[in-house]
């Protein structure tokens, strides 16, 4: 069997054809928190890959909060990007829901974290999903990224959506995260997609 699209073959005989990207994600580093403010990498970003996925799991904070995120372009030393974006999320919980664009939560050209999700201190609660960057490196386009996240808020199923670029021509090279208030306990994976 042969799959072709637009005159060129993508499968041949089972086989994908080597001309055809496939990408793969490559582990680069893992940070693990335990009762920490931040975590930072400041390492591993750099122009190897164009994409960059940021995995976060089990991230349980202190205190009710907000997680989020900035990036660097001086290696860390400071966490203040000027930043684009725009941030929706769906609920549901016992009959009740809804899908709503959060104002509170975007940023308009503005220097500070951005949220990704907001999480409760209840024992049983945690926050999971993932963080694209996209061509951190460069130093022509502006830095896109989408986030994808989901947690038990006030017992509500959330999905949460964010997406905006930092505008800023200069490479990104660090990434921190953490919450807005108090520690947190979770994992945070970074891979580079190629």
């Amino acid at each position: 069997m042969t799959v072709v699209s637009n005159g060129t073959d993508l499968i041949n005989n089972g086989a994908l054809d080597p001309a055809v990207p496939s990408g793969k994600l490559t582990l680069l580093s893992t940070l693990t928190a335990s009762g920490s403010s931040t975590l930072s990498f400041t390492s591993g970003i750099d122009s190897t890959y164009d994409l960059y996925m940021f995995q976060y799991t089990e991230i349980h904070p202190s205190t009710t909060t907000d997680f989020a995120f900035n990036m660097s372009t001086d290696g860390g030393s400071n966490y203040n990007v000027t930043k684009t974006s725009t941030y929706f999320s769906a609920y549901h919980t016992g009959g009740t829901s809804n899908l709503g664009y959060r104002t509170t939560l975007d940023l308009a050209e503005g220097t500070g974290f951005q949220v990704l999700t907001e999480i409760q201190t209840t024992a049983t609660y945690s926050t999971e999903g993932y963080l694209f960057l996209y061509n951190p490196s460069s130093t022509t386009f502006y830095k896109h990224f989408i986030a994808r996240g989901h947690d038990i808020y006030s017992s509500y199923a959330e999905d949460r959506y964010t997406s905006g670029y930092g505008s800023t021509t200069s490479a990104v090279d660090a990434v921190q995260f953490k919450m807005l208030s108090g520690t947190f306990d979770g994992t945070i994976k970074l891979y580079g997609v190629g």
